[in-house]
């Protein structure tokens, strides 16, 4: 009997040595995982962007609506261009330099609509929906659309401002153009900031990570800012020039006319640009649990 007891004893401790060992197995495992891949001592660990995260993956309907920003964005910043450089051509007299004054003044809402509301709006949708290709590509295509807007946007200023010195007008007197020169100036320091912290910075990536992180939001609200303000500079540049149209003894009535109606499309589309860019920035795809948006990326 006694020999039947010490028999089972020694089954039982082999059994549950066998299950211990099972057990123990995996967590074993993962402590080693854990002790052998720790980081190093002064370097954090690189966290994962949330759109990065497969938890966060678009569905069917945020693909939908990713396309159709892309596509009505694309129509309304390719189209006022298309209708500014029509009225100008068509019923401005097109454009010249000094030799003409009047042409000469054409130029500037032809190129400040360029630089300021098309190249940028693509600028911005660029950083906000391309996600194709990696994020340091994207940053550089988002530089490369607003450096290519900034001689669009310092000759639309020389040619104003040479055109109102040959027809002896006073500069810096209306609404409109006091708009244009703070937009003109909050461009010029937005690119200069984010060149500096987004692109120059990145040499020291880990140091300056907490730096960075706190210049996306500011970055970000800013450059949206400096958008609106582009939109309502463009908008009371029309309302100027129309006022002035309305004066012009040499333009017939029916002209006058077409004038207003193809001012009042340049007008409604650039406030429908304002409004899909700013939906495009600020809206967020990510759950509710996610912490910044996809535009505030690093």
């Amino acid at each position: 009997m006694g020999n039947k007891l010490n028999k089972l004893r020694s089954m039982f401790k082999k059994r549950n040595s066998s299950k211990m060992k099972a057990i123990d197995k995996p967590f074993i495992d993962e402590l080693n995982r854990m002790l052998f891949r720790r980081p190093r001592l002064g370097i954090l660990p690189k966290k994962e962007r949330y759109e990065e995260d497969p938890d966060n993956a678009w569905n069917c309907c945020s693909w939908c609506e990713y396309l159709l920003i892309v596509i009505l964005s694309t129509i309304l910043l390719v189209g006022v261009l298309v209708l500014t450089l029509f009225w100008v051509m068509f019923y401005r007299d097109g454009f010249a330099w000094s030799e003409s004054p009047k042409q000469q003044f054409n130029l500037h809402p032809i190129l400040m609509i360029a630089g300021f509301v098309t190249l940028s709006g693509f600028s911005i949708l660029i950083y906000r929906l391309c996600r194709c290709v990696k994020h340091i590509y994207v940053k550089l295509i988002h530089m490369f659309f607003h450096a290519i807007a900034i001689p669009c946007i310092a000759l639309g200023f020389l040619s104003v401002f040479d055109s109102h010195e040959a027809l002896q007008k006073v500069n810096f007197y209306s609404l409109h153009s006091w708009l244009g020169f703070v937009t003109m100036g909050m461009f010029v320091l937005q690119f200069v900031i984010g060149f500096f912290s987004f692109l120059v910075m990145l040499c020291c990536e880990n140091k300056t990570y907490s730096c960075r992180s706190a210049m996306v939001p500011i970055h970000a609200s800013l450059g949206l800012a400096n958008f609106w303000l582009a939109i309502a500079t463009s908008v009371t540049g029309l309302i100027e020039k129309e006022r002035e149209t309305v004066a012009e003894t040499n333009v017939s009535a029916e002209n006058k006319l077409i004038e207003h109606y193809i001012t009042s499309a340049i007008g409604i589309t650039l406030i429908f640009i304002g409004i899909i860019v700013t939906f495009a920035v600020r809206r967020s795809n990510a759950p509710a649990s996610a912490k910044v948006y996809v535009t505030e990326r690093i």
